[in-house]
């Protein structure tokens, strides 16, 4: 095979170890902790790990070039959606390499771009750089970004400041500058059952949800008609309810409903204004529920809280991200990405990485190896840059 068609044989082989990793993100990440950190600890780097409240997740932060001036994070999640019902031809843990090809759960989204980073390590401590190259990898992404703001919080605590993020999510080697918002909420209405027989004298969960959803497909039909940003490949801001259970037989009427829904908002739009539109909807409906019954009524509970992304062309980590990519255009993605709450701590972040979103979450995933060579010639090149460009001075070609 043309080597520039393939990353490394060990970038590759430390790609293969990750995916073979089962962090489907009801499970623990912690394997694949610990072996990125002893990996870093044979070359002399510490790492710090902050854990989810019951230990069995972690986030891992690690800093080549301690005491050096803050430089460039590496960002990464470990955790990877299931693949339950999916027919795969593979294994999905096999990290099976075929047709130019790695497959597996994650390859693409995202532990291939985390493989060459970790096999990247002695290249960059070698080469001394005048800056820190910090490793930020989390947990629990795929589920509604909750590890990365403990990692975020750790490093404001120990007063690191970088001057630049670059989150490898898959985005063909293109840097992405911006992405929608992702924020889910799971709706509880709490009715009265009864036979089906004596309606009058229930109050039906589920009749009472589904006008709840009438509000919300009411709004996504009103989005479509207001702002815009073109780039998206739906340049608007989108709901949906994607869950719904409720009821226990044909001649009962439902006494509980539960529905989750989503807003994707465009970068500048105000979901605490979308969510509480929802709510105050829902109130108006409460009163007529109590008259039956006292008990009842609708509470929300927020499950997921990803904020909009949204960079300057011009951004140190923007430009920084062509130069070393060698990109000309950049982009924007439809999917989430901790890259928002990288952005909000105050950090400049861009999205680049090897893979494309078309194979990420689907039967037998897979990233290229021509992906990942250019991942890999991505990340050789931050031995290269110097601190000027990091600052802004020297970034643009």
């Amino acid at each position: 095979m043309d080597i520039a068609l393939a990353p490394s044989a060990h970038a590759l082989e430390m790609a293969r170890a990750l995916v073979g990793m089962n962090t489907v993100s009801r499970n623990s990440n912690l394997e694949l902790i610990h072996f990125i950190r002893d990996e870093l600890a044979r070359h002399g780097v510490k790492s710090t790990l902050t854990f989810d409240d019951e230990k069995k997740k972690a986030n891992l932060f690690a800093t080549l070039g301690e005491g050096k001036p803050a430089g460039v994070i590496v960002s990464g999640h470990t955790d990877t959606v299931p693949w339950d019902g999916q027919h795969w031809s593979l294994d999905p843990l096999s990290a099976t390499v075929k047709d130019g090809r790695l497959y597996g759960r994650g390859s693409a989204d995202m532990k291939g771009f985390i493989g060459l980073a970790v096999a990247q390590a002695p290249a960059f401590l070698a080469a001394d750089l005048p800056f820190a190259i910090h490793y930020a990898f989390s947990y629990d992404e795929e589920t509604g970004c909750f590890g990365a703001p403990r990692l975020i919080a750790d490093l404001h605590e120990r007063g690191i400041r970088p001057l630049a993020c670059i989150v490898g999510e898959p985005t063909g080697m293109v840097p992405a500058l911006a992405h929608k918002g992702v924020y889910r909420w799971r709706c509880c209405i709490k009715g009265k059952a009864a036979h089906s027989s004596l309606t009058p004298q229930a109050v039906n969960a589920i009749e009472v949800g589904a006008r709840v959803v009438g509000k919300i497909g009411d709004m996504a039909e009103r989005f479509r008609s207001g702002p815009q940003y073109a780039g998206f490949d739906v340049p608007y801001t989108t709901s949906a309810v994607c869950v719904m259970e409720g009821g226990i037989a044909d001649n009962v009427v439902p006494e509980d409903c539960r529905f989750h829904y989503e807003f994707r908002n465009l970068p500048g739009a105000d979901v605490a204004a979308m969510q509480a539109e929802v709510t105050a909807f829902a109130a108006g409906l409460e009163p007529a529920m109590r008259a039956v019954a006292p008990e009842t009524g609708i509470r929300f509970e927020k499950i997921c809280e990803t904020p909009a992304f949204l960079a300057r062309a011009d951004d140190v980590a923007v430009l920084l991200a062509g130069r070393l990519a060698e990109a000309e255009a950049t982009t924007l993605v439809a999917f989430g990405t901790e890259a928002g709450l990288f952005q909000k701590a105050g950090i400049p972040t861009v999205v680049c990485g090897p893979g494309h979103i078309a194979q990420a979450h689907q039967a037998d995933e897979y990233v290229s190896l021509a992906q990942l060579a250019a991942g890999e010639r991505f990340l050789q090149a931050l031995t290269t840059v110097g601190v000027e460009s990091l600052r802004g001075g020297h970034a643009a070609r």
